[in-house]
């Protein structure tokens, strides 16, 4: 392990990739330590040590939103518009063809349309939030013009993070949202042990046991998940070019058990999050029953088991969603039919995207129901050990393993190819 690390920091080039994407995560951090002006500091605390909504999003702004940062929004926007484009994709064939048949310049300009909705997104989510906050008094007394130039300024500073992660991306090394995300966790488990020891007793024990165990089996699931495939043999036809003979071998074709990786977490949360950011801003109208709908959508997202079963149902849904949005098996096996290949006892062309799509299905049924029980297992060992700090915990371990793993591949995948640069 430690060799490899020296050879990583020994290549020139890499080690530069890797010091530009710490000194960009800095670059963050210290950006979400900037506040924006007017907080009540004691009631901003008060309001989110009761509010679980605000707790989940200070969780992936990595402590902005407890600072009330200038990044408060984190890429929340940017993740609710790229959903947005994804869903219209099903919708309309012309975003679809767009995405996949146009290469990679329609998958630049299909970006550039997300990155651009990003900013609507982002003025009426800081909008909402904001009014909420104003109205609890935690930004005090603040005027009309301050109160749109903060709203102005939040929204900045999500499209500033989108423009960090889109140059992590563009190192190589990693998505850039999910290493953002992967940083404001990291920056926020410190403070999320040190909430876990307070109180320390024998009594707790067991709690603290649930939580390691919790932890352990997530990261194995995890990495189990991240790393199963399943094969399917393929064989060349044999082909005569004058005196030699090509092809007639066999392969296989690797399909990811987990196609969508991470991603339907990140999809899920940020669909769970949403009726309740809703519910928290229907008090503001004063209306009667829109307060008791508001009541009753957070009683329902407050009882850990619903809370628990929508979790699972809607990482389950993303990851079929998101499967069958990155995998096409008829340019499969278009590929596969161009290059003399074939799938045994299969015939080529439609016969072979139909069997690719077929496994493909079953195995996205076992690899959805498996990230949907990794993610909803912190909640179980939560009801059995009654530790509030589990569920965020679990949620927060979900999302550091596979992005650390995708982080080892790209890493491996780059050393790889400059070991075959000197031959």
């Amino acid at each position: 392990m430690w060799e490899k690390l020296i050879r990583i920091f020994k290549t020139e080039d890499l080690r530069n990739k890797i010091l530009y994407v710490l000194g960009l995560l800095v670059i963050f951090r210290l950006v979400a330590a900037i506040p924006i002006p007017g907080i009540d500091k004691e009631r901003l605390i008060t309001f989110l040590q009761g509010n679980q909504f605000f707790g989940l999003l200070d969780m992936f702004s990595g402590g902005a939103m407890s600072n009330l940062s200038i990044v408060m929004l984190g890429v929340g926007p940017y993740i609710t518009s790229s959903i947005i484009m994804q869903l219209l994709t099903m919708i309309f064939p012309s975003l679809k063809a767009l995405y996949f048949e146009e290469g990679e310049i329609g998958k630049r300009k299909f970006n550039r349309i997300s990155r651009f909705l990003t900013v609507p997104l982002g003025l009426l989510q800081g909008y909402g939030i904001l009014m909420l906050l104003k109205n609890k008094g935690v930004l005090g007394s603040i005027d009309t013009l301050h109160f749109f130039a903060n709203i102005l300024t939040i929204t900045a500073g999500t499209v500033f993070l989108m423009w960090i992660g889109e140059l992590i991306s563009e190192v190589g090394i990693g998505n850039g949202v999910s290493i953002i995300i992967f940083g404001g966790i990291i920056a926020g488990l410190p403070s999320n042990v040190q909430q876990t020891l307070v109180g320390y007793s024998a009594e707790n024990i067991p709690m603290y046991l649930g939580f390691i165990i919790s932890s352990i089996f997530v990261i194995a699931g995890v990495v189990i998940l991240n790393e199963g495939i399943r094969n399917v043999s393929v064989s060349y036809a044999k082909r005569v070019r004058g005196s030699k003979v090509y092809g007639g071998v066999s392969s296989n074709l690797p399909l990811r058990v987990n196609q969508a990786g991470v991603i339907p977490i990140i999809f899920a949360i940020s669909i769970i999050l949403f009726p309740q950011m809703i519910a928290n801003f229907l008090p503001l109208t004063k209306i009667s029953w829109l307060i008791s709908v508001s009541n009753a959508v957070n009683s329902f997202f407050q009882d850990q088991f619903w809370y628990a079963v929508v979790y699972f149902i809607l990482v389950f849904l993303f990851t079929y969603f998101y499967t069958a949005v990155t995998f096409d098996p008829k340019s499969i096996s278009d590929n596969l039919q161009k290059q003399g290949a074939f799938v045994p006892g299969i015939r080529p062309g439609q016969p072979t995207a139909d069997h690719l799509a077929k496994i493909m299905n079953r195995i996205t049924l076992a690899g959805g129901f498996a990230l949907g029980l990794v993610a909803v297992l912190p909640y179980i060992i939560q009801g059995l050990t009654g530790q509030q700090t589990l569920t965020i915990g679990g949620t927060a371990i979900l999302i550091v393993v596979s992005v650390a793993l995708d982080i080892m591949k790209q890493i491996r995948a780059q050393m790889t190819m400059r070991e075959y640069e000197g031959f």
